[in-house]
């Protein structure tokens, strides 16, 4: 008698189980898909190209977003330096030229307004409430092919990126949705198809690692840089580097820091020279808040202390000294 081999071992109800896995799985990524397509569909149409003619004559490209319905516009600041004449070209083929409205190195951000109408624009959300894992769509145009989608994730929130300037970005989110040169400018967006950060960096040897600028970051700049065209910051005019502090030092004066900047120079015209801060001077605090490194110390030079008196504490050959700065406004290119 012949016997003939069922297709499966396996009874009807495992079949039926791994028939209705198979169907969840279905409608998960149908879900998924329909997320990132819509808010690819929301986005989408504000993403520009942005064609950069530089001021030595040289081409360059990237990306921007429209976000406000007047025709304002955000990118890089490295999309844009030095750029003579920049046009914007929409996902629909319109094209528009632009003005350059304020540009902030420091947290590589620069703000462009279009000489025409926006007839769209995409919505800037928070930061605030990211979470790692959360969906993630870039959108840009890699390499000159327009409106390029990518998806991934939130891989890290709160990483600290070095801008050009050699300040410190911080609150930047780290994202695994693809990036290449020509993403950087444009958005970063969540499943509401809200704009929760500006694209701006990948590590050439990584893959999957990629940097944005915070969406709260990105507001607060560009709200001065509509206001003043600029991001008003203040120095005191020392060049110094990072050293650690001696144990006893540290015990005797209680510090709250076990390593100070060391000031190697003083520019002639800075607030430090002018109160008497010496070369080998370590300073352990700024307002009466504790700073370790030099990074800290950028952090707390903000607008809101130009032109105020702010308590600075120094260790001079071991001794603790009180002095009182009144930082000025940073000049551009310092």
């Amino acid at each position: 008698m012949t016997h003939i081999a069922p297709l499966s071992s396996e009874d009807p109800s495992s079949l039926s189980s791994n028939t209705a896995t198979a169907a969840a799985d279905l409608a998960a990524f149908d879900a998924y898909s329909r997320t990132v397509i819509g808010a690819v569909d929301k986005v989408g149409p504000a993403v520009l190209h942005l064609q950069v003619e530089s001021e030595r004559g040289h081409g360059g490209a990237g990306s921007g977003v429209v976000f406000t319905p007047d025709g304002y516009v955000l990118t890089n600041s490295h999309v844009i330096a030095d750029g003579k004449r920049i046009v914007a070209t929409f996902p629909d083929g319109r094209s528009s030229g632009t003005t350059i409205v304020g540009d902030d190195p420091d947290t590589d951000l620069a703000l462009l307004r279009l000489d025409g109408e926006a007839a769209v624009s995409a919505r800037l959300g928070s930061s605030k409430g990211l979470r790692v894992g959360q969906l993630a769509v870039a959108i840009g145009n890699p390499f000159g092919f327009q409106c390029t989608v990518t998806a991934g994730v939130i891989s890290a929130l709160g990483r600290s990126l070095r801008a050009r300037s050699g300040r410190l970005i911080d609150s930047v989110i780290q994202t695994d949705a693809a990036l290449n040169p020509g993403n950087s400018g444009g958005p970063l967006v969540n499943s509401l198809g809200e704009v929760i950060g500006i694209n701006t960096a990948i590590i050439a040897a990584a893959q999957g690692i990629c940097f944005s600028i915070s969406a709260d970051t990105v507001e607060f700049v560009a709200a001065r840089l509509i206001r003043d065209g600029r991001v008003r910051r203040c120095y005191i005019g020392v060049a110094g580097q990072n050293v650690p502090l001696a144990r006893r030092s540290v015990r005797f004066h209680a510090l709250a820091r076990e390593s100070g900047v060391l000031v190697q120079s003083m520019a002639p015209d800075g607030a430090a020279q002018a109160v008497g801060l010496q070369s080998g001077d370590i300073i352990v605090e700024f307002d009466s808040i504790p700073v370790g490194d030099i990074d800290a110390l950028h952090r707390l030079l903000t607008e809101d202390r130009v032109g105020r008196s702010v308590p600075l504490t120094v260790l001079r050959r071991g001794e603790k000294l009180s002095l009182t700065v009144e930082p000025r406004e940073r000049r551009p290119g310092i």
